[in-house]
């Protein structure tokens, strides 16, 4: 007699785990780059770039940038790269979870939801930072020269969206596992 189970479940258990392992590595890999690339582009990318991506205009900045505004800068924009890396962490660990095969758990539905809400606070943190950000490029103008840059793009909408979709799904996992855990009980 033939296993149905076995033989028709276990190539796909084995390409879900596969692919979950390389998503714990790209997570892994993220939290070692992202660090890097955020300093090496406010180390050296030029100022016209630097003030195009605080989004003012390019004739915002009168002087050339100090080297303690870019570094700070670059520490205000590492808040919300922070709170990514913490999301992306346990992110990491929820695809180590399942590349061990532990899918429907309630820690890796915490962990689902817990990167969730890392994303989330990452998105909103970003908006602050560019804002401060741009009031920090401008410093060195003259009164009435300073800029002050508010602006809500799309990779925070798009962010935000994301985080609520992953929160959701963790809290029906989450909301699943209970029912199942109380169907044991009655059987």
């Amino acid at each position: 007699m033939i296993d149905t189970h076995k033989t028709l479940y276990s190539p796909l258990k084995t390409r879900l785990q596969l692919a979950s392992c390389a998503m714990m590595w790209g997570c892994r890999l993220l939290l070692l780059a992202l660090p890097v690339a955020l300093a090496t582009y406010w180390l050296s990318a030029s100022d016209a770039a630097l003030v195009s991506g605080a989004h003012l205009p390019t004739h915002a900045v009168a002087q050339p940038l100090a080297d303690w505004q870019r570094i700070v800068a670059a520490l205000i924009a590492a808040v919300p790269l922070a709170l990514l890396l913490v999301g992306l962490r346990q992110a990491g660990s929820c695809f180590q979870m399942f590349s061990r095969g532990q899918v429907f758990t309630l820690q890796a539905a915490r962990l689902l939801g817990s990167f969730a809400a890392w994303v989330a606070w990452a998105a909103l943190a970003s908006l602050l930072a560019d804002s401060a950000i741009s009031s920090l490029l401008t410093l060195g103008n003259p009164p009435g020269q300073r800029h002050l840059s508010v602006a809500i793009g799309s990779e925070q909408v798009l962010l935000l969206f994301f985080a609520g979709m992953v929160w959701l799904m963790a809290s029906v996992i989450t909301q699943g596992h209970s029912l199942a855990e109380d169907n044991e009980g009655f059987v």
